[in-house]
């Protein structure tokens, strides 16, 4: 029972082509869902889970220690990425509620298989998985900043503005809680340039990536 993990660019069509390949696999996506699938598990409103969700704050530095992810290399992020104040004790932060909630829903989602997760550092939670297939979805800024304009019928400006920001906020991310650097190649088993060969072609890819995984 396949598992695959998406991680992407913003404006790379991580979402599209999640849904594509699960359609394809008749495999459960898990997306956007998944922000509701904490938000009731915490008794909280999705709009407050959605604003600490893949989003890079001081808590996260006690995070490392908590979660056994510590790394001597300090997070570096600019001074558009987000940041949230410490909380006096970091057992009442919302923030470390919905980052081990979102992990505990990754984990239970990889052992009943035949799943397509979409983001929130799948890739690291899941890093010790056997058999799951861990894909990067990349393409060129203007195309990104296209495809974003287009998405949400926005100007270039704001649409650049919001690339910009959100790999920003995915990069911080990743390296405070789990100490890599998000878009490093290694990471992956397939990385590819979904602004070069289109959707269509990159499910293709994926799922030759799976078959041959499957057969070694």
């Amino acid at each position: 029972m396949p598992v695959i993990t998406i991680a992407r660019l913003f404006g790379a069509g991580g979402e599209t082509v999640g849904k594509m390949l699960a359609q394809r696999l008749k495999a459960d996506f898990l997306g956007p869902d998944l922000i509701d699938e904490v938000a009731r598990r915490l008794e909280l409103p999705k709009e407050e889970v959605e604003a600490a969700d893949e989003q890079p704050g001081t808590f996260l530095n006690r995070l490392l220690i908590a979660l056994g992810a510590a790394n001597p290399e300090p997070a570096i992020a600019s001074e558009e990425t987000a940041w949230a104040p410490p909380y006096a004790d970091p057992h009442l932060d919302p923030r470390r509620a919905v980052l081990e909630n979102t992990q505990q829903v990754i984990r239970e989602a990889a052992r009943s298989g035949n799943v397509v997760i979409l983001g929130r550092g799948g890739a690291y939670i899941l890093s010790e998985l056997l058999g799951a297939l861990h894909v990067f979805l990349r393409a060129a800024d203007s195309e990104r900043v296209m495809a974003v304009m287009e998405r949400e019928s926005i100007g270039a400006d704001e649409a650049r503005s919001r690339v910009k920001h959100t790999d920003e906020n995915r990069r911080a991310y990743i390296r405070q809680v789990y100490g890599h650097t998000w878009d490093l190649p290694g990471h992956y088993d397939v990385v590819l340039d979904t602004g070069r060969i289109g959707y269509d072609a990159t499910v293709e890819a994926i799922l030759a990536a799976l078959a041959g995984r499957a057969t070694r």
